[in-house]
């Protein structure tokens, strides 16, 4: 069979598979990262199995050459959204699609709306993703698509990012919600340093306009640790699930996903021994003394060197160790090709990277004064990072206080709305699973102006302790002011915290009260307007929202959706814990 009768035949299967309808969407996952969660799926077309046209790259290439991209695209389109809505799928749908189909009468307005409102899928599932590799598709008309798809409500994203014509200058035209780099930076990243700046960079910039990076083609267990140390929150490839028609909302995880890392280990990193790190370069442990002299002359801010097996830190040398050794008569001469084993300090000051500033301040003060001045070697998951030393230490943790002084509140010292803001901000961005609980006293306001002012204070002082007491460990506890209080809940059992510190407030509010008041079950006071009303013993509210890390852009939304969930809880009667099921706020 000649050229010339290969491709009509082509053609014709082409037509008969549009016809017929016999295209079969592929689901492959995309995945968090950071807590081994799929987050939804991009929608791939397969043809027959065994057929001339089964992979995409020939089905699309056939139907380019045939003048049928759009009506096979429409057809991709639709079957996708359908096999999505019969399994039931969660999270989000990545869809294909063409800018230039906008441009051709095959398109019409709001098809993709209407299929989804008669499949029953919401709108804010859908990703519509649009490829660099053809920018403008021969149109120009990539920009209107983008904005015609953001106008009508949809999340976008830009496919394949650095191998089109355009590359920054797209993205910053665009400004897409998420960027997917493609598969040629991923693969032997962690081989290559200059896909590792790539990627580095991408991810840099994304946090710095808002997008959310994914990186494409992870096929190993190496590439997708070292996309994680760049800063890669969201991954996809054969590594973490390959396309099926039946996906799963699973991830085989164990392999690569950290266990359960300590209380505190993702704090902001101004407060933690990362921010110690001085990269100084380290010995093998197999090292001659001669060398380690050359060493320290050409890094005199240094008085101790790490010394390391496999890229872990086995102890440390000391200058001045060495020094002593080498002023001895024949010193240098009988030791200078010995190993550095021979001086190897096993008692080092060893810390983690996300240990907190005052963990490290209590770790030193409990070793022998000697330790003082030797410094810190510091680690990220066991493997060297680099020296720390303990002035900057001193520095790092004084100017936490002043920090932390200037917005703490002056009643129950507890941190205030800067810093409650700024936590806010940091699970956001790292997509971290959080709760907010939001507690107010119910007729905290007549209580205070009955009792007075003084009383009123140890009432909220009483509060903010049984906060601190029930939410220690990983989670953390602010005052908004007043007798609000916020506890930010990274631990599972929240639930159970928060009935225990209902409970509690109820059991130790009756000593505020006069055995005359108690009696009668509450105070009578004068109201806004000046009639005296009767209020019932104070009692506790508390809201508790559990906010989307990828909706929620910032505090200010998480905020609102807690204040939200505090006025329902105040609706009840008594002390009562309201637990919200919004995760965002409706679109205005």
């Amino acid at each position: 069979m000649t050229v010339s009768q290969i491709i009509p035949d082509r053609y014709a299967q082409l037509n008969e598979l549009i016809e017929t309808e016999q295209l079969y969407p592929h689901f492959q996952p995309i995945v968090d990262l950071r807590r081994g969660e799929v987050l939804g799926h991009e929608a791939l077309i397969r043809g027959p199995e065994g057929s001339e046209l089964h992979t995409p790259e020939m089905l699309f290439n056939t139907a380019i050459e045939a003048g049928q991209e759009h009506r096979l695209e429409l057809l991709c389109r639709r079957l996708s959204l359908e096999a999505f809505a019969r399994l039931s799928l969660e999270g989000k749908l990545f869809l294909n699609i063409s800018a230039s189909l906008l441009g051709t009468p095959e398109h019409k307005q709001g098809l993709t709306a209407q299929w989804l409102e008669s499949l029953e899928i919401p709108l804010d599932s859908i990703v519509i993703e649009i490829s660099e590799q053809h920018p403008f598709d021969n149109y120009g008309l990539t920009l209107e698509a983008i904005n015609y798809y953001k106008r009508m409500g949809f999340k976008v994203a830009v496919d394949d990012l650095g191998t089109g014509y355009s590359g920054l200058k797209l993205w910053s035209e665009l400004q897409p919600d998420y960027v997917k780099i493609d598969r040629h930076f991923i693969h032997n990243v962690d081989r290559e340093p200059v896909k590792r700046q790539f990627v580095k960079s991408i991810c840099s910039i994304a946090n710095g306009v808002g997008s959310k990076v994914i990186v494409e083609g992870v096929e190993t267990r190496s590439e997708l640790v070292t996309l994680k140390e760049l800063g890669a929150n969201i991954g996809q490839g054969f590594y973490l699930g390959r396309p099926t028609q039946t996906p799963r909302m699973l991830c085989n995880s164990e392999e690569w996903l950290p266990r359960k890392r300590r209380a505190g280990s993702e704090k902001d990193m101004a407060e933690t021994a990362a921010v110690l790190i001085h990269p100084a370069p380290a010995l093998s442990f197999d090292d001659q003394m001669g060398y380690t002299a050359k060493l320290f002359r050409e890094n005199p801010l240094y008085d101790i060197l790490a010394v390391l097996e496999e890229g872990r830190p086995i102890g440390t040398v000391h200058r001045s160790d060495l020094l002593e050794l080498f002023s001895t008569q024949y010193g240098r001469a009988l030791y200078e090709t010995r190993p550095v084993t021979r001086i190897l300090d096993t008692r080092a000051i060893i810390i983690e990277s996300d240990t907190s500033l005052e963990q490290v301040s209590r770790l030193i003060t409990e070793q022998d004064a000697v330790y003082l001045h030797q410094g810190l070697v510091i680690t990220k998951d066991g493997h060297y990072q680099g020296i720390g030393n303990v002035r900057d230490l001193l520095k790092r943790i004084t100017e936490l206080k002043i920090r932390n002084a200037r917005y703490a509140n002056p009643l129950t010292l507890l941190p205030g709305n800067v810093p409650i803001n700024r936590e806010i901000d940091g699970l956001l961005k790292q997509t971290e699973s959080f709760r907010v609980a939001y507690f107010d006293i119910n007729y905290f306001k007549p209580f205070n102006d009955s009792y007075g002012y003084v009383k009123g204070d140890r009432l909220i002082q009483l509060l903010g302790e049984l906060l601190t007491n029930n939410a220690n460990g990983e989670n953390f506890t602010g005052h908004i002011g007043g007798d609000d209080f916020v506890v930010v809940f990274r631990t599972d059992d929240w639930k159970e915290r928060c009935e225990r510190i209902l409970l509690q407030f109820d059991q130790a509010i009756r000593e505020f009260y006069s055995p005359k008041d108690l009696e009668q079950g509450g105070i009578w006071a004068s109201s806004r307007t000046g009639d005296s009303v009767f209020y019932p013993v104070l009692s506790l509210s508390c809201g508790v929202v559990y906010p989307d890390p990828y909706r929620c852009v910032s505090y200010h939304e998480v905020a609102e959706l807690a204040a939200q969930a505090k006025k329902e809880a105040k609706k009840r009667e008594g002390s009562y814990l309201f637990v919200s099921r919004r995760r965002k706020l409706r679109l205005s």
